[in-house]
C-alpha cells in the first residue's frame, strides 16, 4: 500500500520512510525533523529485476549467480503468456509434479496425455545446478493439446529439467523449428503453501498470437487439475499423520529434487554432475 518516492520507499498508513537499506529516514509528523532510532529499521534484501520479475534473496550477501531465466520470454518470433497459481502444497511436490510424466495420463487423461502402455526410452542425467530428463519416442497421439498444437508428422523431442533449488523447466521440440517451453518458479509463502510463477513461451511462426488463444485457456485448464490434485494429496498426508512416499525408478526426477533441496538446505554436498541413468518407463 506504499509507494517509492525519489527512490525510498514510503509506508501507506503513517508515511514512514526507508532508503535502501532499510534504514527509517523520515517520519513525516515529526515537527522537529529529528533522526528516528536505528532499531526502526526494517532488514534489506538483495534483489534483481530480470525477465519482468523481480527476485528476491533472503540471504545475507548477494547472491554469487543471477536467477534462473525463463527462456524464450520476449523474444522476437516468440508467443508468451504467464500464469500465477497458488498450490496447497510443498515447494517439493510442486517441482515433481511439474516434472512428472506417468501421472499426466490419468490425472490430465486426454487433455495432455492417453494411456498408451507404450514403451518409452528415458535418459536422466544430473548437472552443474540440478538434473534432466530426456525422452525418446513418446506417444502424444489421443492428446488434446498435440492434437491442437503440434506438428501432424515428425519426431517430438522432450526435455525436464530441474534448475535447484526451485525451479522447473520443460522443452518440446518439434520439425520446422516449431518449439514450446514451460518454466515455473516457486517461492514458498508457508511450508505447505507455494506461489508458482509460470512462463509458456511457444514459437509457432506468425499464427503464434492466434495458437494463444487456444492454448491459454487449455494451459490454465490443465494446471487447475494439478492444483486440486495436490491440494487433495496433501490433505490426505495431514489427515493420516504425515507423508508416507514411495519411489519407483518411474520417478525420473523426484529424489534428485529432495537431495538437492536436503542438501542445500542442511549445507551437505549435493549429487554430482555428469552421471547418466537409462530408464524404461511405460505410458
Amino acid at each position: 500500500m506504499g509507494q517509492v518516492r525519489n527512490g525510498r520507499l514510503q509506508c501507506g498508513y503513517h508515511g514512514w520512510t526507508y532508503d535502501c537499506d532499510g534504514l527509517l529516514v523520515e517520519i513525516p509528523a515529526l515537527a522537529d525533523g529529528a533522526a528516528p532510532a536505528e532499531r526502526c529499521s526494517v532488514p534489506r534484501y538483495h534483489a534483481a529485476e530480470q525477465d519482468g520479475f523481480v527476485w528476491v534473496s533472503l540471504g545475507e550477501r548477494s547472491p554469487d549467480v543471477a536467477p534462473p531465466r525463463f527462456p524464450h520470454f520476449g523474444e522476437p518470433g516468440w508467443t508468451s503468456f504467464v500464469m500465477k497459481t497458488l498450490f496447497e502444497a510443498p515447494i517439493e511436490a510442486c517441482l515433481e509434479n511439474f516434472l512428472d510424466c506417468p501421472h499426466a495420463t490419468f490425472l490430465h487423461r486426454y487433455w495432455f496425455r492417453a494411456p498408451t502402455a507404450r514403451e518409452v526410452r528415458a535418459v536422466v542425467r544430473t548437472l552443474e545446478d540440478g538434473a534432466e530428463a530426456e525422452f525418446f519416442e513418446e506417444p502424444r497421439e489421443r492428446s488434446l493439446v498435440w492434437w491442437l498444437l503440434a506438428p501432424r508428422r515428425g519426431e517430438m523431442r522432450h526435455t525436464d529439467r530441474f534448475i535447484a533449488p526451485r525451479t522447473s523447466s520443460v522443452a518440446y521440440e518439434f520439425p520446422h523449428g516449431v518449439c514450446y517451453s514451460i518454466t515455473s518458479s516457486c517461492t514458498a509463502l508457508t511450508p505447505n503453501r507455494t506461489q508458482v510463477y509460470t512462463v509458456i513461451s511457444f514459437r509457432y511462426g506468425w499464427i503464434g498470437p492466434l495458437l494463444r488463444l487456444v492454448f491459454e485457456p487449455l494451459a490454465r485448464r490443465i494446471i487447475r487439475q494439478d492444483v486440486e490434485m495436490l491440494a487433495a494429496q496433501q490433505r490426505n498426508i495431514e489427515r493420516f499423520g504425515g507423508p508416507r512416499f514411495a519411489n519407483t525408478h518411474a520417478d525420473l526426477l523426484g529424489r534428485h529434487i529432495v537431495a538437492w533441496r536436503r542438501g542445500l538446505e542442511r549445507g551437505e554436498p549435493t549429487p554430482a554432475p555428469g552421471q547418466r541413468t537409462d530408464v524404461d518407463i511405460r505410458l
